[in-house]
């Protein structure tokens, strides 16, 4: 997590991040984690949501954390890096770091929810974000009804 990251969980979270038991967790200073290391078999990482600053620093190869490290390591190494920016409007730099990104392998994918399952909460909405993160890391989701989707 960035440093932004814990005021925004603050935030958004009256409850705090839980966190599957067993998670290890690892301080953002730290380089000392396999996930900095192209030595390490990571196959994706998620930067969910993605602040326009922690783009803009990963589309220019800073580095100055174990965050910036990682996402470093999964473009050199050719994985898959996908981000979530929820910021809109997009200004001019936002967009060439965009680019930037796209053409080293990254998958842009901004927060905008879909309404076509007609979500009644919240969490609803979040789920359709979520289930599209899930979708590109390959992992099989139910949160969502795919498209035209006959409802089981």
């Amino acid at each position: 997590m960035s440093s932004y990251a814990r005021v925004v969980i603050e935030e958004e979270l009256p409850q705090g991040l839980r966190l599957p038991e067993g998670v290890a967790t690892h301080g953002l200073k730290s380089m000392n984690v396999p996930f900095a290391s192209g030595s390490n078999p990571f196959d994706v990482m998620v930067v969910i949501p993605c602040t326009m600053g922690t783009l803009g620093r990963i589309a220019h190869g800073l580095s100055e954390d174990v965050l910036l490290r990682a996402a470093d390591v999964i473009l050199k190494e050719r994985k898959k890096l996908i981000l979530v920016p929820r910021e809109t409007p997009f200004n001019l730099v936002h967009l060439k770091n965009m680019e930037l990104l796209l053409l080293a392998g990254a998958i842009i994918l901004p927060a905008n929810p879909c309404f076509y399952t007609h979500p009644k909460t919240i969490e609803e909405v979040v789920d359709t974000v979520v289930a599209r993160v899930l979708d590109h890391m390959g992992v099989p989701q139910r949160l969502v009804a795919r498209w035209r989707e006959e409802k089981g």
